[in-house]
């Protein structure tokens, strides 16, 4: 056996291995964090990642296992799939009353737009019921025509006054006011996960705005290409929640980013204990944004960074941590892919397309998209975790 195997063994026979969704968490042997190992007895610590080899980790599964034999052609591993541990009764009833509840909850988190006097002129449809309508068809991903059945419907339920007509929708996404709206919306959506979320994930990802016909891109050999928004989030660990969200140019830069994604999470009232981000997010300024609200930020350094403080001890000082302690660094860095999820999440059920034109539109309607997400988390946690949804005069579950 060579090192690693015996370490493995050690652990092994240490029984603090534990099954998880997807794998195993193993404890480590010189702190009280755990790393993952998956079905594929693939290990998410440095040894694992930086040198690709079969870690310690992983050897201690396979050992707590027994599903290493020996054999006359030599050792033969024997992978085994685990059941996932699944809240499937929380689970279910959140997915079957998601619609139902959905409405309720955008009901009641627009109810706090103010209005502003109208004086003369028809009467408008209320501020309200335009940010109703659009977050609801966002959430549909129906077009404008046929998502008018849905405004029919909230009609015959009180939620609105009446049934706009089906272009109402449009204009209101081209309403440049509507935008700061539509970040309070977001940050009131998150509110009821104020005493869940301590831990935070901060990343960007992009959403195409304009496809082609590959039919007319084929036949014309057009060399053509999507135009795309870039969103910038803040998301808790736990719950995958968005707490703030910046959007910009395909091409603008991650780092200038955090810091107002940082400030709108802690304006919010969330309590940041710790933020993860990569590489991209790495400066001496953004370490102290973190500290400066009183959590702890955990950036990787770029190859070509220095413990030189030039004014920021933390920095020095977490520059020489991540040196010197990096399993412990870059276990609480590998919070950082939850933000990863949560993108898959909003683009798998939301889509990554946003059918909007102009770029005002585009804007708030990638907006809507993370509302509405928002309310699918809540509506999860309400049943998994028990919590209350309260965004101005109601109260949920109901």
């Amino acid at each position: 056996m060579d090192k690693r195997q015996q370490k493995g063994m050690e652990i092994a026979k240490a029984k603090t291995i534990r099954p998880t969704t997807g794998g195993w968490l193993v404890k480590s042997q010189v702190s009280d964090n755990c790393y993952k190992v998956d079905e594929e007895f693939v290990c998410n610590c440095p040894d694992a990642e930086t040198r690709g080899v079969t870690c310690k980790h992983a050897y201690a599964v396979r050992y707590y296992l027994q599903i290493e034999r020996e054999t006359p052609e030599g050792t033969e591993t024997t992978k085994v799939r685990i059941q996932s541990k699944q809240a499937w009764k929380a689970y279910t009833a959140a997915q079957t009353e998601e619609v139902r509840l959905f409405d309720k909850l955008l009901k009641d988190l627009v109810e706090g737009i103010e209005e502003v006097p109208q004086g003369m002129g028809r009467p408008r449809t209320p501020l309200k019921e335009q940010a109703f309508c659009i977050i609801q068809k966002v959430y549909s991903q129906l077009s404008s025509r046929r998502a008018r059945s849905l405004f029919v419907n909230a009609a015959e339920r009180q939620q609105i006054a009446k049934p706009p007509c089906y272009n109402l929708v449009n204009l209101a996404l081209n309403r440049k006011d509507l935008t700061p709206i539509l970040h309070e919306l977001l940050t009131v959506s998150a509110s009821p996960l104020k005493s869940v979320e301590a831990d935070f994930a901060i990343d960007s990802s992009g959403f195409r705005t304009t496809s082609f016909n590959s039919y007319a891109t084929e036949k014309y050999t057009l060399q053509r290409h999507h135009k795309w928004l870039k969103a910038h989030i803040s998301t808790g660990v736990k719950t995958n929640v968005v707490t703030a969200v910046e959007i910009t140019d395909e091409n603008g830069g991650d780092s200038p980013q955090f810091n107002p994604l940082v400030m709108a999470t802690t304006n919010a009232g969330f309590t940041m204990h710790e933020v993860s981000a990569d590489k991209a997010y790495s400066s001496r300024d953004n370490y102290e944004t973190v500290r400066e609200v009183g959590g702890q930020a955990y950036i990787p350094f770029k190859t070509n960074a220095t413990g030189k403080s030039r004014g920021s001890f933390l920095w020095k000082k977490m520059f020489h941590y991540f040196q010197m302690n990096q399993e412990e660094f870059l276990a609480h860095y590998h919070k950082r892919s939850n933000v990863e999820s949560t993108f898959s999440a909003i683009k798998k059920k939301f889509g990554e397309t946003l059918k909007s034109k102009n770029r005002v539109a585009q804007e708030n309607e990638l907006l809507c998209k993370f509302i509405a997400y928002n309310l699918t988390v809540v509506i999860q946690e309400m049943h998994e975790l028990g919590i209350k949804a309260e965004f101005g005069g109601l109260k949920y579950p109901l």
